[in-house]
């Protein structure tokens, strides 16, 4: 019998067992082994002086008094005994537990796991043994389990397992890297994850399978990216640099080192014969629309068209009135192509753009309908890359051959994230603010406050300036006790009544009302714009030098950098204030976080911090993997050391042949990273 027999075969695996194996797909002995606990419950017994408040704790000790039990209703009740741990007298407290009473006597050795109250020398017990312990097992292995299985069958069915495979189980780790990094071989790690002798053990076999969990990963994106600029073609941008100079000199600003930087590398791809895949990063307000202008006209100088994706109308149209004043003087066509562009006015552009009379094409998802054609598509770029689905940035890409792509983001993201998410992309990222840019001055302020803040936004409104009043819901709702927009609307409005315009803007209002809106406020009309989050990515009204962000801990920190970097985008002195009455810790941790740095990528490594990878995007980010061992928050330098492997493994000849890396090359293969062959 070896690893790659039935679970079945196994002793103790009947009928039920084996469907509820089945349903957490194990189908194998090799499946088993390899579904690893998610925790290792800490039975080593501790010292009480030693345990910090509120841990969970095993200790041995002794009885000293009489059990006694109170019975709280029906099927509830709470035993109390006094038990001498060491020099420590405390009380141990079993609810639900009655039976107790009658196993505990004074004089008795128990051994008791639970929570630990050091103020009140109380231990809450979860698990008990009456006698000391005889099992000498420190770590018990918690598996997630599904169906009827118990954790105490899973664990005598690993038991099995492991020792079935130990006799036919390959190592995929190179014995080279298994030495470079001090790791355990496969069969050892095995061992120490499920039943782990001590907590030394136990890390030295997680660290060996984060590292190759990570280093999978890691191979599976090099080889991707390899392929993309090998084996996809590309094409080779013969920009006239002669032209872009002049361009970049008559722009009314000087570019930032930082935006020259970017620029450079990025022309640089568009002249390499691959296909550029590239992301480039930068915070609220760092100037990626004039990159995007200057490798736009870049690709036009060489015969070519481009591509400009935004999310929402408002940031369309945004990046379509600035690229056309920059572009006006150069003689090029640029167009706008949303949902709300119909008719006879659509058709004349579809059509221009398949004669090849539109230079540039900006515009929303509209892109990518099927009647969207263009003549020779050069450049994609896309805004705020991750709003859109996987499928349709393809399909926008596959309407050239091969066009070179770039998508932008505003939302900084932490490099642990940018390696997994983008592992397959170049990343370019401005990290420098425009000259004359001041700091936004951040306040936290609690809602009972709110008076004293209007008052403030009226001196900012009094000196001619605009402010935003940001809130998470719309309409009133029964479920969340949340300040909504339209409430908020009409109270301000009948505050400054006679005195300042209110505006109102969300998500459900009709496309023309949104147009309207966003003109009133960019043109002055509007004072003060009451808004959900619809505005909180590319609106551009550098008047505007106050933001309100109602109930501010409903927000993560990342979406409020964003909201705040609507406003301080002028000469002016802006300011931002949280309205907030958080009630976790978490939640008052983030709003003095916004208080204490501008910098949205110190942010972004605090939000990863608080909230974990899955929800750093607020929603489900196509491409984020999934680790049964690896935390990207916490292995950062291990991925770091796995990208860095993998690049140079798939970039060397000696991978694709050598028999130490068979294995992996394997393991590519099935995953289905090499689906166009092998890369030599």
């Amino acid at each position: 019998m070896g690893s790659k027999d039935s679970v079945a075969t196994l002793k103790g695996v009947g009928k039920q067992a084996a469907e509820s194996l089945q349903e957490m797909k194990i189908e194998t002995i090799h499946d088993l082994i390899m579904t690893f606990p998610y925790r290792h419950e800490d039975f080593q017994l501790k010292d009480l002086a030693d345990t910090p408040h509120n841990e969970r704790v095993t200790v041995e000790g002794r009885v000293e008094s009489e059990p006694s039990v109170l019975f709280l209703g029906k099927n509830k009740s709470r035993t109390q005994v006094q038990v001498m741990v060491g020099r420590h007298l405390i009380k141990a407290i079993f609810f639900n537990q009655p039976y107790v009473k009658a196993k505990l006597h004074i004089g008795e050795i128990v051994t008791l796991t639970g929570k630990w109250d050091r103020g009140r020398q109380v231990i809450t017990v979860s698990s008990h043994t009456i006698g000391p312990r005889t099992d000498g097992v420190d770590f018990e292995p918690v598996y997630s389990l599904k169906g009827s299985i118990y954790q105490k069958t899973f664990r005598k069915l690993m038991r099995q397992a492991l020792d079935i495979a130990k006799t036919d189980l390959e190592d995929c780790l190179p014995e080279s890297l298994r030495q470079n990094y001090h790791l355990m071989s496969v069969g050892e790690a095995l061992e120490w994850i499920h039943f782990p002798t001590d907590g030394e053990a136990l890390k030295q076999a997680r660290r060996r399978f984060v590292y190759e969990e990570l280093l999978m990963f890691q191979l599976k994106m090099q080889a991707l990216r390899k392929k993309n600029r090998e084996e996809e073609g590309g094409s080779f941008i013969d920009y006239d640099l002669n032209r872009l100079k002049e361009f970049i000199q008559a722009l009314p600003f000087d570019l930032t080192d930082a935006q020259k930087r970017v620029v450079n590398e990025i022309c640089k791809d568009m002249k390499e014969p691959f296909r550029m895949n590239r992301l480039l990063q930068g915070d609220v307000g760092s100037g990626k629309t004039v990159v995007a202008a200057i490798i736009l006209y870049a690709a036009v100088t060489a015969g070519l068209q481009g591509a400009l994706m935004a999310p929402t109308e408002i940031l369309a149209e945004q990046h379509a009135n600035t690229l056309a004043q920059w572009f006006e003087p150069f003689g090029l066509n640029i167009a706008l192509l949303t949902g709300s562009v119909k008719g006879k006015k659509r058709q004349l552009i579809l059509e221009s753009l398949a004669a090849g009379e539109i230079h540039i094409l900006i515009g929303t998802h509209a892109l990518i309908q099927p009647d969207v054609r263009f003549r020779k598509l050069g450049l994609v770029i896309t805004d705020e890359q991750h709003r859109f689905g996987v499928d349709q940035r393809r399909v926008l890409k596959d309407k050239g051959y091969n066009p070179d792509v770039l998508f932008m983001t505003a939302t900084p993201i932490p490099r642990t994230l940018a390696i997994s998410a983008f592992g397959e992309m170049d990343v370019s990222v401005i990290d420098e603010m425009p000259v004359g840019r001041k700091e936004i001055q951040t306040f936290w302020m609690k809602k009972d406050m709110f008076g004293k803040i209007v008052g403030r936004m009226e001196k900012e409104l009094a000196a001619g300036r605009q402010a935003y009043v940001i809130c998470p819901l719309i309409e009133e709702s029964d479920k969340l006790d949340f300040q909504n927009a339209v409430d908020l609307f009409q109270q301000l409005s009948s505050y400054f009544h006679g005195k300042h315009t209110v505006g109102l803007m969300h998500g459900r209002l009709p496309a023309d009302e949104k147009e309207e809106t966003m003109r009133s406020f960019t043109e002055g009309e509007i004072a003060v714009l009451v808004s959900t989050t619809v505005v909180e990515v590319g609106v551009n009204v550098p008047n505007a030098t106050f933001m309100l962000i109602y109930d501010a801990e409903r927000f993560g920190l990342s979406q409020l950098h964003q909201l705040r970097g609507r406003v301080g985008r002028g000469s002016d002195q802006s300011f931002c204030v949280l309205l907030a009455d958080p009630k976790t810790e978490v939640g008052k941790e983030r709003m003095t976080s916004m208080t204490e740095t501008n910098d949205g990528f110190v942010l972004a490594e605090k939000d990863l911090q608080l909230r974990g990878p899955g929800d750093f995007f607020g929603r489900k980010q196509s491409g984020l993997p999934e680790f049964k061992m690896a935390d990207l928050v916490h292995d950062y330098r291990a991925l770091e050391t796995a990208r860095k492997d993998a690049e140079t493994m798939i970039n060397s000849k000696e991978f694709w042949v050598s028999e130490e890396t068979r294995c992996l090359r394997e393991q590519l293969e099935e995953s289905g990273a090499l689906a166009l062959g092998r890369l030599d």
